[in-house]
């Protein structure tokens, strides 16, 4: 059986309705998103779509987390990094969309291909 050609992209959907596309590679750093978009160990329709919803994280949490991903992945290789600005009003929202999508960890795995 030939293999079944898995897209680039994830398309992360808000419990608002907002979608958001990013690179595979930078939201595998999501132990909860790489479990639900693994070319192993998910369902064939997530893998190929590549579409997650999440019902807990709102679209205004959802573009920060995801303004995240892309700052994590540019600077991934990078020392003396600054720090993102975070607004203090989501401060406590994003530390729970954190903790749900394992970014809690002290250094996040290097980025793979998949």
């Amino acid at each position: 059986m030939a293999e079944e050609e898995v897209s680039k992209y994830v398309t992360l959907v808000s419990n608002d309705g907002f979608e958001f596309v990013v690179l595979r590679e930078a939201v595998l750093i999501s132990p909860m998103i790489k479990s639900m978009v693994d070319t192993k160990n998910s369902f064939r329709e997530a893998r190929l779509s590549g579409r997650c919803k999440f019902e807990e994280i709102s679209g205004q949490v959802m573009e920060k987390v995801v303004e995240y991903f892309h700052y994590w992945y540019k600077n991934r290789e990078k020392e003396d990094v600054p720090d993102m600005d975070i607004p203090a009003e989501l401060c406590l929202e994003l530390l729970v969309a954190a903790d749900f999508l394992g970014l809690d960890s002290k250094k996040p795995p290097p980025p793979r291909g998949v």
